[in-house]
């Protein structure tokens, strides 16, 4: 893909979405590295609804530690791996408490020492809590890379460094929230929306789907009814 086609599909997706932002509820670093470690194999909706019965209750370091395992896992029992996360996180806030005065590193290296912290978690962090233009790739953005030819790779961190290397500056910081909600409603994984797609003319995907056939026209009644005989 050339870097005009390239500047144009990332120009759309801004004139339809200039502030575009992660799904996920959150008010601080803290309360939104909770809840992308929870999100891993599980729905954002899903992870909402858990963090907004935990964190009026427990939204610090010091306050969720404090739960202990078992009681953080009553709140997050209704998200996939609970019982793994619950661990991760209270393993995590411990850390965060003894190593980083109870905040949220602005680092890399930090963040993924963090326990249930991945590259794709700490890129998530420094992006949307810290305004860095890192680029977390996610199943959404995996597969809208490859279909459209924006970044083509087997691998999440061979996608990851080509859509980093070819990203032009000003659409660093927003361009892994467009991409991730593009895969999310548009370019599904099972039928992409290929006639909705804002972006379909500049998409390299071969296979795309083709509107629906509309439904042929009512009969007009009497249409092909055989004339009344006429008297003579």
């Amino acid at each position: 893909m050339n870097p005009a086609k390239r500047h144009e599909i990332f120009s759309r997706l801004r004139a339809a979405n200039p502030h575009p932002t992660t799904e996920l509820e959150y008010t601080t670093p803290f309360e939104l590295l909770v809840a992308v470690v929870l999100s891993a194999q599980s729905t954002d909706k899903g992870v909402n609804l858990a963090t907004r019965r935990l964190f009026p209750i427990a939204n610090t370091p010091e306050a969720i530690y404090a739960l202990g395992e078992e009681g953080l896992a009553e709140f997050i029992k209704t998200i996939g791996l609970y019982k793994s996360k619950a661990r991760h996180l209270i393993a995590a806030c411990r850390m965060l408490i003894e190593l980083h005065g109870s905040q949220v590193p602005a680092d890399r290296a930090a963040l993924e020492a963090l326990p249930g912290v991945g590259r794709k978690t700490a890129n998530v962090i420094l992006n949307t809590a810290f305004g860095q233009p890192t680029m977390a790739v996610d199943t959404h953005i995996f597969r809208v890379a490859n279909r459209t030819g924006l970044a083509p790779g087997k691998t999440v961190l061979e996608v990851e460094k080509k859509l980093v290397k070819t990203l032009p500056d000003e659409f660093r910081i927003d361009a892994h929230h467009w991409l991730i909600l593009h895969g999310r409603y548009v370019c599904q994984a099972r039928k992409p929306k290929c006639p909705e797609c804002i972006i379909a003319d500049l998409c390299e995907y071969k296979h795309k789907t083709l509107p629906p056939v509309p439904p042929p026209p009512p009969r007009r009644a009497g249409a092909n009814a055989s004339p009344e005989p006429t008297n003579v």
